[in-house]
């Protein structure tokens, strides 16, 4: 999917590499649903949203960096992106350390991987049919 191509509202923060920006990702998350006027399945982003920032900082984030949260609204579906510039790419493990991913492929209506450079962005999609 191009997203340049596509009609929507668009809302992104830098947060720094430290923890206690996984509640202001959160905030902000339900700050642009409330504003938006898409708190139906709010619950459900702010969740995934907690989880990619936690995965992006504890996997992505290297020391001095920060990870970008990227919201967007095409009506029909909401978009979550966080991108970060660590190597690699997310995948679902088996067993610990986490269960991160597992939770976003579970409530989300799609979700996956795309390489940047540096880093990755990890993504989620809620709406039916996805974006």
């Amino acid at each position: 999917m191009n997203l340049n191509t596509q009609p929507g509202l668009l809302r992104e923060r830098l947060f720094p590499r430290a923890f206690q920006t996984v509640a202001a990702a959160r905030a902000f998350t339900r700050d642009t649903l409330t504003t938006w006027d898409l708190t139906d399945r709010r619950d459900d982003v702010v969740l995934c949203v907690s989880e990619l920032a936690t995965n992006a900082l504890r996997y992505g984030v290297p020391r001095g960096r920060a990870y970008r949260l990227r919201l967007l609204n095409f009506g029909c579906c909401v978009r979550v992106e966080v991108h970060d510039s660590g190597p690699g790419l997310s995948r679902i493990t088996a067993g610990p350390p986490g269960n991160g991913l597992l939770l976003v492929a579970g409530v989300a209506d799609g979700w996956g991987v795309l390489p940047r450079r540096p880093g990755k962005v990890v993504w989620a999609e809620f709406g039916p049919g996805g974006c």
